[in-house]
């Protein structure tokens, strides 16, 4: 049985105690998982969390939000695509992983990825 927390998400088995996970870690595990499909350029994210990328502090929840309620979990993502790839299938794969990476890593059940295309990111000329 797991219960909602204001930030985390508690994990309640009955036997020996709670597990508590925040929010934040749960959005950690969605950028990550994110970053790694081919294609995904990078997360999008507002001003602050670009200049702290920019100052070398990488934040690896940066754009996304983490809504958990009624016993699931509401992802949604704002990302940049890679130019030259397709957006449905770089979302569609997106969405798969992690929806795969939240559920096998903290028990939680995912119900939505929402995805938001926030640019297209064209690869520099070496």
């Amino acid at each position: 049985m797991a219960k909602e927390e204001k930030n985390s998400y508690v994990l309640q088995d009955g036997k020996t105690g709670d597990v508590q996970i925040a929010n934040d870690v749960i959005a950690v595990i969605a950028g990550i998982a994110a970053t790694e499909v081919d294609g995904v350029d990078s997360m999008a994210g507002n001003i602050s969390n670009e200049l702290v990328s920019k100052l070398g502090v990488k934040n690896l929840s940066k754009g996304v939000t983490i809504l958990c309620q009624d016993g699931s979990v509401v992802v949604d993502l704002s990302l940049n695509i890679k130019y030259g790839y397709s957006v449905a299938d770089v979302t569609r794969k997106v969405q798969e992983r992690v929806k795969t990476m939240i559920e096998n890593m903290t028990g939680l059940h995912v119900t939505d990825v929402n995805i938001k295309v926030a640019g297209v990111a064209i690869g520099k000329d070496e």
